[in-house]
């Protein structure tokens, strides 16, 4: 699991494994424990003090330690902004659908001489998602089914013209780290499921809403945190313990060889 350096105290038995990777250091070390009695990995993406930015975050390692650790499935929750005006701030969206924006970041771990193209036609797994829905609406919880994620290259947030322009795609919300952190899950047959928490309106909505700040964006997320933290324990314990979806099976088929 990727989140805030918060989770820390959650975790019961917890340890810290060091791991060293092909690509460098994760984020942090690695805290492995138990939540609901299943074993959970978790790292704090953007670091344990938040010293990574979003463009900068060791992506390929961050993967590469959960699967040295035998992780099959990561939830990858994130703050977000809306770009529709019925998305509101405190709602959840489960996205079913990613698009990438971002320029620079190493984004596979296939650089040759094996050539490898995964199905990414549907970059979240189903069954997380529909357990993140079921679970969702268990708790009452105002979440919306579906929705495409837009990530941006960051750190700083949109111009006014960008944010229209993406509105206009129809593009649900708007984050900084799903890319390429969901293609390296699959790249390594690793389910992923996002649960986005939105914390604003973008550029804010004319004449009502001022645009988004960085003060903003941290209250509004502290303030459904506990809310967040119920969603994601209720769908470890509701996990099932086989995998019978396509993210399982990702490789085959997928590498180029004559």
């Amino acid at each position: 699991m990727f989140g805030g350096s918060g989770f820390y105290s959650f975790l019961d038995d917890r340890r810290e494994v060091e791991i060293d990777t092909p690509w460098g250091k994760p984020s942090s070390p690695v805290s492995v424990g138990r939540v609901e009695g299943r074993t959970v990995a978790f790292i704090p993406r953007h670091g344990a003090e938040h010293q990574f930015p979003p463009h900068v975050i060791p992506y390929r390692a961050n993967l590469w330690a959960f699967k040295e650790l035998g992780v099959e499935r990561v939830l990858g929750p994130c703050a977000v902004g809306s770009l529709q005006p019925h998305v509101k701030p405190g709602e959840f969206v489960v996205c079913d659908q990613l698009v990438d924006r971002t320029t620079g970041r190493p984004s596979t771990f296939y650089d040759g001489p094996l050539t490898t193209h995964i199905s990414f036609a549907d970059p979240y797994c189903p069954t997380v998602r529909e357990v993140a829905l079921k679970e969702a609406a268990g708790l009452g919880l105002p979440v919306h089914d579906r929705g495409t994620m837009l990530v941006i290259q960051g750190p700083r947030f949109s111009t006014r013209a960008e944010s229209a322009f993406y509105a206009r795609q129809g593009w649900a919300v708007i984050g900084m780290t799903q890319a390429p952190e969901v293609a390296l899950a699959r790249e390594l047959e690793m389910c992923y499921g996002n649960i986005s928490l939105v914390t604003d309106y973008d550029v804010g909505v004319e004449g009502e809403i001022e645009p988004v700040t960085n003060e903003e964006v941290i209250r509004v997320f502290a303030e459904n945190n506990a809310r967040l933290r119920d969603l994601l324990f209720r769908m470890i314990a509701a996990l099932p313990r086989e995998r019978d979806c396509p993210c399982a099976t990702a490789l085959e088929h997928a590498r180029m060889q004559v």
